[in-house]
């Protein structure tokens, strides 16, 4: 699956775009069709502690999944992002299951 990581606001160092990526790929396991994902980090510009956004959109083929979430850390957001779409997908995939 090919994952672009996108920073906005800041410069995204390599170990958090590793564990992206490390992440992605373990999505393959609940749905094998996916193509792509986009990765989008922001940082807020709010007083609030949890100020950092995780975007990921998911490409399979017929469809698009986007979750978004707001925590404390990337490392968190992309964790529970990643644990949404993991259900998506699942889901998907026994709605596609049942038609055939």
């Amino acid at each position: 699956m090919k994952v672009d990581v996108h920073a906005v606001n800041f410069t995204v160092d390599r170990k958090l775009v590793d564990f992206v990526q490390e992440r992605m790929n373990k999505l393959e396991k609940y749905y094998d069709r996916v193509v792509s994902a986009d990765v989008f980090l922001k940082v807020e510009r709010t007083s609030d502690k949890e100020n950092k956004v995780v975007e990921i959109k998911i490409n399979v083929p017929g469809d698009d999944f986007l979750v978004k979430k707001q925590c404390k850390t990337f490392e968190e957001a992309v964790e529970l992002s990643a644990e949404s779409l993991e259900r998506l997908l699942v889901k998907r995939k026994e709605k596609i299951r049942a038609h055939i």
